[in-house]
């Protein structure tokens, strides 16, 4: 499941969608798979939700009437084991709904589905998975913003985390002749009107392309699980934790153009392709491309455990590793070790501003069905 720190972290070329290209692999002491412990409690929170919605809306027995296998896919999976586990406990829920719906049928086969960039390091992934699995499993390279899976295919999906990430960073963001001209920022925090608006769009053409892919993979009645980084509606992304973190990396990048560690261009050719999409804009993309019905939607506290200081160095060690990779495209690793050292102390003098932000409202959960 990919990434995002708490109450999200987490490219297809430039710079990308569903994560793999930005997060380190293996098993090393900076991994993601070792640094991801934020990610899975995240996950945890809307576990219980996940397991009603399958209950009240998955018509398992339509699928088994036609086939002897019931298929569940996780788009940007990414590394770790929180991408098995979460498939795992979906997967108990739909043997759950078809043993109360068809108790007298024998429970059909499964596969799950592994899906993330080409560069994800499925090796560790795969590594991870249980001696023990009842299921069969499959890893599929390829953008999530493409048709990765064959027509009517598949019964059940889930993303997590991943949607945030732009296929591609809107042009306009590096145009000096644009309003949107993005000019010594990394992100749209605190910018003008204009970048959060390129933004948007740019995430509504990957929402729209995502749905489409989705709708020809998934059978009619099959269902969606989407969870992801958000944010209230009207909120300005400053107010919140990510927010404030990522206004701190371009003072830090702004103050080494300064010294001369990175010449200005490189800072004005650098943006974060990260969108917190809020849930009026979600379900207005949704019902505009008209592939789905929205049977759940809502926001939720993605960190309901969080109630001291966050522990800034631990913080800052899940956001390398989510996002080290994205920053290796444009940065020397002297310059990312300056970046990410100074980040500590940084965030440490806004502790207390970053405790106040509203945790609530920061995690999407969202149930869609297949038309």
């Amino acid at each position: 499941m990919a990434t995002m720190v708490s109450n999200s972290l987490t490219k297809k070329s430039e710079p990308a969608v569903n994560s793999p290209t930005q997060v380190i692999g293996g098993h090393g002491i900076d991994s993601y798979s070792n640094n991801s412990s934020y990610q899975k409690l995240a996950a945890n929170v809307v576990k219980k939700k996940i397991e009603d919605a399958i209950m009240m809306k998955l018509d398992v027995a339509s699928f088994s009437s036609t086939s002897n296998i019931i298929r569940l896919a996780d788009f940007g999976c990414g590394v770790g084991s929180n991408t098995i586990t979460a498939m795992h406990d979906i997967l108990e829920f739909v043997k759950k709904k078809y043993m109360s719906q068809c108790p007298a049928s024998q429970m059909p086969e499964f596969q799950v589905i592994f899906n993330d960039q080409s560069t994800n390091d499925f090796n560790t992934l795969f590594t991870s998975l249980p001696q023990d699995k009842e299921y069969m499993v499959a890893g599929v390279p390829g953008s999530f913003h493409d048709q990765v899976l064959p027509k009517s295919s598949l019964h059940l999906a889930h993303c997590s985390y991943s949607l945030h990430w732009l296929s591609k960073l809107p042009k306009e963001l590096q145009d000096k002749h644009s309003p949107a001209w993005n000019k010594g920022r990394i992100h749209y925090t605190s910018a003008p009107q204009e970048v959060l608006n390129a933004y948007a769009t740019q995430f509504a053409e990957d929402l729209d392309n995502f749905l489409n892919a989705r709708a020809q993979e998934i059978v009619s009645g099959g269902m969606m699980v989407i969870v992801g980084s958000s944010i209230p509606d009207g909120m300005s992304y400053s107010q919140v934790v990510n927010g404030l973190m990522y206004n701190c990396m371009g003072s830090i990048l702004m103050d080494m153009v300064k010294t001369g560690s990175i010449n200005e261009a490189e800072l004005d050719a650098f943006n974060l392709p990260i969108y917190a999409c809020p849930p009026g804009e979600f379900t207005e993309g949704v019902e505009r491309n008209g592939l789905f019905t929205v049977e759940v939607i809502e926001l939720m506290n993605p960190a309901p455990w969080l109630k001291g200081p966050i522990d800034i160095p631990v913080f800052v060690k899940h956001v390398r590793a989510a996002m080290e990779g994205m920053f290796s495209k444009h940065f020397s690793r002297e310059d990312i070790d300056e970046l990410f050292n100074q980040l500590v102390p940084r965030l440490s003098q806004i502790s207390q501003q970053m405790k106040s932000c509203d945790r609530d409202g920061l995690q999407l959960f969202a149930i869609l069905k297949r038309k």
